[in-house]
């Protein structure tokens, strides 16, 4: 039996202001912006390589729900991808090592969490 993660709902509180975060700031690419009726839209996106993707909009979650915390990224060159977002404007951590494995976090403007996470641990630091 295979059961494949292909959607993550993202809490935000902006739709238009996440949508730039993401796909300007991050890289994301733009899978779908659509409004089906009712006043519900939906934004889906998806990290450059990535079979799974994320998606926000007005009436996808709860008012209240809490941010998403810890959502991974892995990546190949922790050290190259941190400076890429940190060029665009993402405030990005530091890089920590965790005993062989890199990881260095961010936020979106609703407070959900970011790992970048990098297997080659610290290579090209």
């Amino acid at each position: 039996m295979d059961m494949k993660l292909e959607l993550i709902p993202v809490p935000v509180s902006d739709v238009d202001r996440s949508k730039t975060f993401y796909v300007d700031a991050v890289g994301f690419h733009l899978d779908h912006d659509v409004e089906p009726g009712n006043g519900m839209r939906i934004v889906q996106l998806t990290p450059p390589g990535s079979a799974c993707s994320i998606a926000f909009g007005i009436g996808m979650t709860r008012p209240d729900a809490a941010p998403v915390h810890g959502i991974h990224l892995v990546v190949d060159d922790i050290a190259a991808v941190r400076e890429l977002l940190r060029a665009r404007g993402v405030d990005v951590g530091p890089v920590r090592d965790l005993g062989g494995v890199a990881y260095a976090s961010f936020s979106d403007p609703d407070g959900n969490t970011w790992e970048l996470q990098s297997l080659a641990g610290l290579r090209g630091l």
